[in-house]
């Protein structure tokens, strides 16, 4: 799986009531259209892992849209076609690489490919995640939480060691993708809290460990992502409740500062600001983007 956020827990949704009409095809306050990064990422060179339909797409067209190089990385090498044309058609330059961050030589492949095809690494994006089995702890099997720490968390771990020197070189950036999961505590979602977690412990010590060689490690922490995985969410529970989809939206939203979700982009443009220079005085952070959701 790729992306976090869209996964959450879902609205408090107790039955009709909200009056509120509900975006237009699910989404208030679009940032589709992204606000201008052009040159953000000149001549950069990025590596997304885990690209998918959802946030790992928009992270690799927004990389390109700021002028970064994009090498995409996935289990799956048609889906990653699919992303690289549209990296393309958009005028930017992509390379796919189909790469199971789990294992040991396809990582260094993925690490080899890049020098090869573009002479270096400037930032690392590890968008890759596996939800866990969503049953309170005591009743989750350990099979299934070592399953979702050996990629979220050892999968990253080892796409940064393999980086690391490379990154070292040009002193460049990592930026992991966390999860509102670590702000909060809500049932079904210890095994996937537990996860997170461990993935921010890590990346906290690896900006100390790695910060004398110019490395910078930060982390963004996305609430609700509003995209397709989410809108189909939205209409089962819309259909559970006798309501609809703008009203689960609606509810939803209403707990947020700006009363809207985020979309993809949205998220996407956070990830191109902290793989910047504009944010070459940060390291060990973790950025919510949460349209003011919850407080860090």
């Amino acid at each position: 799986m790729t992306g976090a956020g869209s996964e959450a827990s879902g609205p408090n949704v107790t039955g009709a009531g909200s009056e509120a009409s509900g975006p237009n095809d699910a989404g208030a306050g679009s940032g589709a259209s992204g606000p201008n990064t052009t040159g953000l990422l000149a001549d950069k060179v990025v590596v997304v892992s885990g690209v998918g339909p959802g946030l790992g797409r928009s992270i690799a067209l927004r990389s390109a849209a700021a002028g970064a190089k994009v090498v995409l990385a996935a289990r799956t090498e048609s889906r990653l076609t699919e992303i690289a044309a549209e990296v393309d058609a958009a005028g930017g330059t992509s390379h796919v690489v189909p790469t199971d961050i789990t294992d040991d030589g396809a990582v260094q492949n993925l690490v080899a490919a890049t020098v090869v095809e573009f002479g270096r690494a400037d930032v690392v994006v590890n968008n890759a995640f596996a939800l866990p089995s969503m049953k309170p702890l005591a009743r989750t099997d350990f099979e299934h939480i070592a399953a979702s720490i050996d990629l979220t968390v050892l999968g990253t771990l080892r796409v940064i060691k393999a980086f690391t020197d490379p990154l070292a070189e040009v002193k460049g950036a990592f930026v992991n993708i966390n999860s509102m999961v670590i702000r909060h505590s809500e049932p079904r979602y210890g095994s996937y809290k537990l996860t997170k977690s461990a993935l921010l412990a890590m990346s906290q010590t690896l900006a100390t460990e790695l910060g004398d060689k110019g490395i910078r490690i930060n982390t963004v922490a996305p609430g609700y992502i509003w995209d397709d995985q989410l809108k189909w969410y939205f209409g089962e529970v819309a259909k559970k409740y006798g309501i609809t989809p703008e009203q689960v939206y609606e509810q939803t939203a209403s707990k947020s500062d700006l009363k809207r979700l985020p979309e993809p982009d949205e998220i996407a443009e956070a990830v191109v600001f902290l793989a910047s220079p504009m944010a070459s005085a940060i390291t060990g952070h973790t950025l919510d983007v949460n349209c003011g959701e919850y407080h860090d």
